[in-house]
């Protein structure tokens, strides 16, 4: 008996026109065929596509040169050819298009989305048990959905816990290739990673290089979703065949075409400051007319650290050994690499110059401009080589179209300048014009109660101090008297013994008697886990306890997090403060340990161990009274340890000009947390926000309004307190090609100025693009505010967990630039002193 859905019955919707002709390609597309599993570097002679719209390729014979096996774009077979009439009218439900639109061929230049004519609108039951339903995201984050037919799983070389496979989109049998992360490999927390900076360059390429000529040498994503319980990537078949079949057998004139393209794809690349590593003789495919990369699985940004990465000759010595940072020149090394080994037709040893390059004369040039040279630095760019190589530069000046973020990006230099004016001789960050004025050093003694809320006060009358440089301290021991303000009533505190208290497990106060203790460490251990009372609590009002080390230390900061509820701020400071917890900070020379070690051990256990685990955490609750989340004693260099407290308030409380935010007229510095959903203009969040029911705000975050509005000014106008706007939940806009330049990237393991500024420029450009002015009042109304794109979490919560774990994504950024303003990041000079500062 035959079966009814088999693809050779007459009513089946992929039926071959030809009896040995399977649907969408040749017999090699049977689901049932058994795998040939490929030699590592070598793909199977049978699983390749000849064309990125037509069918596969057929066997080539053990005999038959390269060029037996080309076959012109222009010999593809229509559409229609493909597709009998049956197999026509059962696509015509799911169609939208005309009769027209049905009838047209695959174009590898045109998107593969919901323009497409067999793109489904709605869900719709696959029409035979051959096919399941795709959906995806377009490399423009478009929704797509289609009905597929895969074919068998392989294990791809070099690409550890993925598998490819061939698939057909809908009735038109569109080809492409699937690359997913099986579940088994996503135990592993760098699998997902590489998937995810893999699509963003992707992406990237495609949105930049897509619609031109020559972005055909590059590979071309049809689609993606990093959602999906088996991540996937989608991509076009690859045309031609791998560079190590035509070795000694190229002409002149093919080898300078190649090693042309070669140069500007790598020129293409590295304008997105992307390094591909990758090219290789079987990475690297030639049909006759042109090259193509492979997909670029292994590319990483231009300057971040190497990794021990690649294999001689094709990997430059640097890669290699992964030393220094990535350079679009280590892709020039494998251009050289592989223009001697279609010279020679055989491979080099990969250490510098080939013994014998003076023996081929078309090398020559290659030769003297450097190109074989060990170290990058002494490579040509490569512009320079394609000047050399007489190859058109595809990017020269004029050739593309203009940023529209330019005119933002001016638009900073000037708001810049505007408050440099208004607030004095201070520091800022070097500009696009040179660096700015050295600030005015703070030499005055440490504010009272006074100076510090009303400003001015008693100082001006103080002589100057010439600033020294403290040694090593001894454990800390209670102060001369002194006071220190209160975070929470903003009254001044003095340390004294008759007022300490622990806390036990059940929140109650036990006084705590040191009088009869004379051991120095006992001491200083009691004191370090000890309490002290504020004596200013009154009738009425909850009574509240400081953190001895908070009054023993150096000069306090106080750490605000301001924004509505649900922006992620708790998740964002939970996500800072287990970088901080897993050494985040030593490269900056920094070194931290707990305010309070058993709130701390409660706080990361509660929150920074929950997030690490996938799990999204509660809401903060509305208070009565404000209490910082944790803290942190935080010092540089031998100095005195600073405390850092940390407040994370609800959003109604912070939305309200009620009384529990009385303390924020006391606090040292903000980060303003920015909400993409709320805030962008960006069609490709309408579904996230339908899903989560948020709705976009022209009028921008009432927090942040409430907060600014309740802080008093300088007599410039602008809030003293240095301030951070982070756009959190960044991953949301990930591709765009602003937010990918710096959410792609780590932080530098330094303090750089130049770096910090240039970041601020960009958010400051895109925010103005494609959110309202009132998003930006944080940057307007404080003399000095940084903005950075972060991410807590990596990825959207399902339930109440997040489904391929929270990867958070420079989020110590806003921190980093308000210790450097605030004057505890070694090698970042403060803020300078400001007339009127209320903090």
């Amino acid at each position: 008996m035959t079966d009814p859905n088999h693809p050779n019955r007459t009513n089946h919707p992929n039926r071959a026109s030809h009896p040995n002709q399977p649907p969408g390609s040749d017999q090699r597309h049977r689901p049932n065929q058994p795998h040939r599993s490929n030699q590592p570097g070598q793909e199977d002679q049978e699983d390749r596509w000849e064309d990125s719209d037509g069918p596969a390729d057929t066997p080539r014979p053990a005999d038959a040169r390269p060029s037996d096996a080309y076959r012109p774009s222009d010999a593809r077979r229509p559409d229609d050819a493909r597709r009998p009439d049956d197999a026509r009218r059962s696509g015509d439900a799911r169609r939208s298009d005309g009769p027209d639109a049905r009838s047209r061929p695959a174009d590898s230049q045109q998107p593969i989305g919901p323009d497409h004519p067999d793109h489904l609108s709605t869900p719709h039951p696959p029409p035979h048990p051959y096919y399941q339903e795709l959906e995806f995201l377009t490399p423009q984050e478009a929704q797509s959905r289609f009905v597929v037919r895969y074919g068998e799983d392989h294990r791809p070389p070099g690409r550890p816990g993925v598998l490819a496979r061939r698939a057909l989109l809908g009735a038109g049998a569109v080809p492409v290739v699937q690359y997913r992360l099986t579940a088994s490999a996503q135990g592993d927390p760098q699998a997902y990673g590489l998937l995810e900076r893999e699509v963003a360059a992707a992406v990237a390429l495609e949105r930049r290089y897509g619609g031109a000529k020559f972005g055909a040498v590059l590979s071309r994503i049809v689609g993606f979703d990093l959602t999906a319980g088996e991540p996937f990537v989608l991509y076009r078949p690859p045309t031609g065949r791998p560079l190590a079949d035509w070795a000694g057998r190229l002409g002149a004139e093919d080898q300078e075409r190649i090693i042309g393209q070669l140069a500007m794809a790598v020129r293409l690349m590295a304008d997105l400051d992307l390094v591909h590593r990758m090219i290789t003789p079987e990475t690297v495919r030639w049909d006759g007319a042109r090259v193509r990369l492979c997909e670029p699985f292994a590319a990483v940004r231009a300057g971040e650290r190497r990794e021990p990465f690649g294999a001689a000759p094709w990997a430059s010595p640097e890669q290699r050994a992964g030393q220094g940072g990535a350079d679009p020149r280590d892709d020039l090394w494998s251009v050289a690499e592989i223009a001697y080994y279609l010279l020679s037709g055989r491979p080099d040893r990969g250490e510098g110059r080939p013994a014998d390059l003076a023996d081929y004369r078309r090398l020559a040039a290659l030769e003297h401009s450097g190109l074989f040279s060990p170290r990058a630095t002494e490579r040509p760019h490569p512009v320079e080589l394609l000047r050399l190589l007489h190859v058109p530069d595809p990017l020269a000046v004029g050739a593309g179209p203009a940023d529209p973020l330019d005119r933002w990006r001016a638009e900073y230099d000037t708001q810049i300048a505007r408050k440099r004016a208004l607030s004095g001789p201070v520091r800022t960050v070097p500009g696009p014009a040179g660096p700015v004025p050295e600030p005015l050093r703070d030499t005055r003694a440490p504010r009272t109660l006074l100076g510090r809320i009303f400003g001015g006060g008693d100082e001006a009358a103080r002589p100057p101090v010439r600033a020294t440089v403290p040694g090593p301290l001894p454990e800390p021991v209670p102060p001369p008297p002194r006071s220190r303000m209160c975070p929470h009533c903003l009254l001044p505190v003095e340390y004294d013994e008759r007022l300490l208290v622990t806390i036990d497990a059940k929140g109650n106060r036990v006084p705590l008697d040191l009088t009869a203790e004379r051991r120095p460490g006992h001491l200083a251990d009691a004191r370090r886990k000890a309490y002290h009372l504020c004596p200013h609590t009154r009738d009425g009002d909850e009574g509240h306890e400081l953190p001895v080390p908070y009054l023993v230390n150096g000069e306090p900061l106080s750490i605000a997090l301001v924004g509505s509820s649900s922006v992620g701020k708790t998740h964002l400071l939970a996500a800072m403060l287990g970088e901080v917890e897993l050494g985040g900070l030593e490269p900056y020379g920094l070194k931290c340990l707990p305010l309070n070690p058993e709130a701390h051990r409660t706080y990361l256990r509660e929150r920074v161990q929950s997030l690490q685990q996938g799990r999204q955490l509660g809401r903060t609750g509305q208070q009565t009274f404000a209490r910082f989340a944790d803290g942190l004693l935080v010092s540089a260099g031998g100095a005195v340890p600073r405390p850092v407290v940390f407040f994370d308030l609800a959003g109604e409380d912070l939305a309200q000009d009620s009384e529990v935010g009385r303390f924020l007229m006391g606090v040292d510095a903000f980060v303003f947390v920015l909400d993409p959903l709320r805030a962008l203009r960006l069609p490709s969040l309408d579904p996230v926000r339908e899903q989560s029911g948020l709705r976009r705000r022209d009028l921008g975050d009432e927090a942040f309004a409430t907060v600014l509005n309740r802080i008093p000014r300088q007599s410039g106008g602008l809030v003293a307190a240095p301030a951070a706007l982070a756009v959190n939940k960044s991953d949301l806009v990930r591709f765009e090609p602003v937010v990918d330049r710096w959410l792609g990237r780590a932080l530098p393991g330094r303090h750089d100025p130049a770096a910090l500024y240039a970041e601020s420029r960009d958010a400051y450009a895109f925010l103005a693009h494609r959110a309202s002015a009132a998003w930006l009042k944080p940057f307007d109304d404080c003399a000095d505010c940084t903005l950075h794109f972060v991410a807590a979490t990596g990825g959207q919560a399902r339930g109440d967990r997040f489904p391929h774990g929270a990867r958070p994504r420079r989020v110590l950024a806003p921190l980093l630039s308000i210790f450097a303003m605030c004057g505890l990041l070694p090698g970042a000079e403060p803020v300078g002193p400001r007339e009127g500062i209320v903090r």
